[in-house]
């Protein structure tokens, strides 16, 4: 095949989906997207249809490729622990799929924590043993686990691949604790058969061909979403981190090595791989607020003090700051440093004269002090300091939140140049795989933001602390959840 230096990536998120082709210059172009909305049949449930899924990543990758193709290889970039069981033979799944956010395994995740093995609802782990003790009770049958990723090599290679990456499989909560192999007590206890899980390669590496595709461009590169992004912003030595702020928040730092803890840190961040290549992997740390964007969402629909996600800035730009109104967004509890799953939105400090723009502000730079709580987690559990914070995600593109980000963190604030990273990184960890780019300092090289914020007056972070403490276990039940 004729080198082309273009790469086609798949890049399935939470509630859509995207496939686009990427140059050797990292610009993205023939974006063709597609909405995956998730089902929830009761509260705290979220399922979602594989074929549905299946069907949808060939319609955008088949769209994409006619226009920008042909390409040199394929990237999949995908949202993490979502987790599916389908028929070796057949290939139709055997259940709906279910969604990392699905809570159904709790009492499960409890029941473990107090055997001391210690897997969090939003993991692969329980979701799979749910599943199984629904349609194979006995571990009879000859069946196939994945997360998002797998599913979609699975269906790109038209049945010949069942991989994953390690970014994916070390977020199953099923691996060792350095993440080499499937950790067999876990196995065991959950009564998971080794034979039904996929073989685990490198994130940047020629796994198999695309074939359900034209000219079945090699899969080349896998990652999950997170770990995408990192790279698509050039992350990859120890203290480079990156923020994406879409529905939730979640903060990632390179590391040197494997932080000592097995799971949550003293501050409230985790171990994640961030990536892999031959046979290797890179660790790094990482960060999680439970709700980002998800406030403004509450702010337009329900409130209905905004006509839309952009007008967010217009209207907090109507004031010069909050006059005393604090805003606390917690609508599905808090994330690092504290997980408290029982903390709720709290706003604090209105008067008569507090009025759209300064709620609308403080909504904003709520959001901006979560993600200096996020630094700081990192920074305490991966025992580095981030210099610079790169960000990406639909709040990266509303300049009130960004500088608020800044002065909250005192950090300057790089802007990625393409809105979704996740995109990018996937590319990259193709393009690496055959030889678009010759190594990482080259894809370093290729980081340019579309904007770099300085921080100004620092936001002030004890009077947050105290906003903090007012809105924690609002439901102490909740908040004595513990994974």
């Amino acid at each position: 095949m004729t080198a082309t230096g273009r790469l086609l990536v798949i890049d399935v998120g939470t509630s859509s989906l995207r496939a686009a082709v990427v140059d050797r210059t990292s610009a993205v172009g023939h974006v063709h997207a597609r909405p995956l909305l998730p089902d929830s049949p009761a509260p705290g449930l979220v399922e979602f249809d594989g074929p549905a899924m299946a069907a949808a990543v060939l319609e955008v990758a088949r769209a994409a490729l006619a226009q920008g193709g042909p390409v040199d290889a394929v990237g999949i970039a995908n949202q993490r622990a979502s987790t599916l069981v389908w028929d070796r033979a057949t290939g139709e799944p055997v259940a709906p799929g279910l969604g990392w956010q699905d809570l159904r395994t709790i009492g499960t995740c409890l029941g473990l924590a107090g055997e001391g093995i210690r897997i969090a609802p939003n993991l692969s782990a329980t979701k799979v043993h749910d599943i199984l003790g629904r349609v194979d009770p006995d571990r009879d049958r000859d069946l196939c686990v994945g997360t998002v990723d797998t599913w979609i090599a699975w269906t790109l290679s038209e049945g010949a691949l069942h991989v994953t990456d390690p970014t994916n499989a070390a977020l199953t909560g099923l691996t060792t604790f350095d993440a080499s192999d499937w950790n067999d007590e876990v196995l065991d206890r959950l009564r998971i058969p080794r034979s039904l899980l996929p073989t685990v390669v490198d994130s940047t590496g020629v796994v198999g061909a695309a074939t359900a595709l034209d000219g079945a461009p090699p899969i080349a590169g896998i990652a999950g979403d997170q770990q995408a992004s990192l790279v698509g912003q050039g992350c990859f030595a120890p203290g480079q981190a990156k923020a994406t702020f879409g529905t939730g928040g979640m903060l990632d730092v390179c590391v040197e090595q494997r932080p000592d803890f097995p799971a949550r840190g003293p501050a409230g961040g985790f171990p994640i791989v961030t990536w892999g290549r031959g046979g290797e992997v890179h660790w790094g740390v990482e960060a999680a607020m439970l709700s980002a964007g998800t406030n403004v969402e509450w702010l337009r629909d329900d409130l209905g003090l905004i006509a839309d996600a952009a007008e967010s800035h217009a209207v907090a730009q109507r004031c010069d700051d909050t006059e005393g109104v604090w805003y606390v967004p917690a609508l599905l509890g808090l994330g690092a440093p504290k997980w408290d799953y029982g903390a709720r939105g709290t706003l604090l400090g209105i008067s008569r004269g507090s009025g759209r723009p300064q709620i609308v502000r403080a909504v904003l730079e709520g959001v901006a002090h979560r993600g200096a709580d996020l630094l700081e987690a990192a920074e305490a559990d991966g025992a580095c300091a981030i210099a610079t914070l790169r960000i990406d995600g639909g709040m990266s593109d509303n300049p009130t939140f960004v500088q608020a980000l800044a002065d909250a963190t005192q950090r300057p604030i790089e802007v990625s140049p393409e809105r979704e990273a996740t995109t990018l990184g996937a590319a990259h960890l193709a393009g690496l795989a055959v030889g678009i780019w010759s190594d990482t300092d080259e894809l370093a090289a290729l980081w340019s933001p579309r904007a770099a914020v300085e921080p100004g007056a620092p936001l002030d972070r004890e009077r947050w602390a105290e906003a903090i403490r007012r809105a924690e276990r609002w439901h102490p039940d909740l908040s004595s959840l513990d994974f």
